[in-house]
């Protein structure tokens, strides 16, 4: 029973009879009693619509879209005719639009010649055709290659004999020849086709019971075999002013005490450096930055890259080196806004969607880096300068939210992300050679955390470092847009004529057209 109620079945006699000092005590318990019961209330609406929140982001993570495009409206979809340039490039012949691609000829001919239709006479050949062209395919086919060595003998003394050099091989003596092996490791890891499923399409082409072991085996020894070219990335890429970092789990199935591992990333605009670890600390990113000549890293706003950046200066001011500034990623924030965006059923309930003003500055300043892409470096910051509005409005007003806000909201934490890392997020700005945002980091990722997915992680730390160097070169090429199977084939025969080896940064250079 509450003081109301109490109070409405007290008589008046008793009411008289009770003091100043005990009413005055009933009337105060009543309404703490209330207020306890609305911050009972609102605490269980909090929780609920924090909940909500937290709900949507799972399942937007595991069913949303990939993309970090907003959609297109109605209107925009309707009035977009197509890019004329790519329709004219459609257009064109497929000789033209694939120039490096054979071509094969076909002549149709009728066995008998036709008939006039005006005079009924036989036809002869003009010499003139009709013209069309359709791409098709050759599967592809193994072939077993005997090897046959000559040998020579003395014709005067007859004491000797001598036999014709082998050809150099990655493996010698291997069953399995050097285009062999790189069409393994190269369908593993540039084209994410697992081993067991490599060996199962090679059976239904009639090579049948490949040992996925055995072709396991090869990778690795590829690996050991590139190894001098994957010891030259790092400097190749510390040498640039501005690196970019990043790191993912990965699983190491068996061989090691620890299952958990991590998949270090680190690039430039010249190539791409990967290592495994057993560790996320900032020690790893230490040991890469200290002797960089950069004066900028790029990540995400992980203790770790605060903690190298921290070491790293210190070491660097001993040794008379440049410091290193932090940068941090703007696609980072921009998604906590994205996550913290009401549901439509939180929409009906009159909840007010915060978090959009902050997706649309975020749209202006994308508009103004598309406009800076590929221009010189001093009209690339004159352009850039033009966010700090945007960026300043973003601070000032989530400074002014944020005490009417749940701590642990989306929202709240969407701005205190933006706001406590304001000066990194901001200093690209600056910078014309730094990035907005770690995205190319991450999609040099994207490859290595899809293949984890497909084979799950790796069963030795010789299989780890196996990944590390093949998915480094790999990237590499794609960053450079070299072709990995060209490179490879060329970088094994510089190997085996004792060339020095080369990047795909330097490999580029050395094309004829570059």
């Amino acid at each position: 029973m509450t003081n109301d109620d109490l109070l409405k079945e007290l008589s008046r006699d008793q009411l008289k009879g009770l003091s100043r000092q005990e009413l005055i005590e009933l009337l105060l318990g009543e309404q703490k009693i209330r207020k306890q019961i609305e911050d009972q209330r609102d605490q269980a609406q909090e929780e609920k619509i924090l909940l909500e929140e937290k709900y949507v982001r799972i399942k937007i993570k595991i069913f949303g879209r990939s993309s970090e495009k907003s959609p297109r409206t109605p209107d925009r979809v309707r009035g977009k005719k197509g890019n004329k340039k790519s329709r004219q490039a459609f257009s064109k012949q497929l000789s033209e639009r694939y120039p490096n691609v054979d071509i094969r000829e076909e002549n149709i001919e009728l066995e008998t010649p036709p008939i006039c239709n005006c005079c009924q006479g036989e036809m002869t050949d003009s010499g003139m055709t009709e013209d069309s062209e359709y791409l098709t395919v050759i599967p592809k086919k193994f072939l077993i290659v005997r090897q046959k060595r000559h040998k020579y003998r003395c014709g005067k003394c007859h004491s000797d004999i001598q036999t014709t050099p082998g050809v150099p091989r990655i493996v010698p003596g291997s069953a399995y020849g050097d285009d062999m092996i790189l069409d393994i490791a190269l369908s593993k890891f540039c084209d994410l086709i697992p081993i067991e499923r490599y060996s199962m399409m090679a059976g239904r082409q009639g090579v049948k019971k490949l040992p996925p072991n055995s072709l396991i085996g090869l990778t690795h020894s590829l690996a050991e075999f590139v190894h001098p070219v994957y010891e030259k990335l790092p400097m190749e890429i510390k040498s640039a002013a501005v690196l970019q970092a990043d790191e993912t789990p990965h699983k190491m199935l068996e061989g090691h005490e620890k299952s958990d591992w991590y998949l270090w990333g680190f690039s430039s605009k010249r190539g791409c450096y990967f290592e495994f670890h057993d560790t996320r600390s900032g020690d790893v990113a230490h040991e890469f930055l200290k002797d960089a000549s950069c004066r900028a890293i790029l990540s995400d706003v992980y203790c770790g890259y605060s903690k190298a950046v921290r070491i790293s200066n210190e070491y660097r001011k001993e040794n008379g080196m440049p410091l290193i500034r932090a940068a941090y990623c703007n696609a980072h924030a921009r998604r906590r806004f994205e996550e913290a965006r009401p549901t439509p059923e939180m929409l009906e309930r009159g909840i007010k969607d915060e978090a959009q003003f902050y997706i649309d500055q975020y749209k202006e300043i994308y508009k103004l880096e598309g406009d800076a892409n590929e221009k010189p470096l001093e009209k690339v910051l004159e352009i850039r300068a033009k966010m700090l509005p945007f960026f300043e409005e973003m601070k000032e007003r989530g400074e002014r939210q944020l005490a009417g806000l749940s701590k642990k909201s989306a929202m709240a934490t969407a701005i205190k992300y933006l706001i406590n890392n304001y000066d990194g997020m901001t200093y690209f700005i600056k910078d014309a050679e730094v990035p907005i945002d770690n995205n190319s980091q991450e999609r040099l990722l994207r490859n290595p955390v899809i293949g984890r997915k497909t084979w799950y992680g790796t069963h030795s730390i010789k299989g780890a470092r196996t990944a590390a160097v093949l998915f480094s070169l790999v990237e590499s090429c794609k960053l450079n847009k070299v072709n990995p199977r060209e490179y490879f084939k060329e970088l094994v025969q510089m190997i085996h004529h004792r060339k020095p080896p080369l990047t795909p940064w330097e490999y580029l250079q050395m094309k004829p057209h570059h």
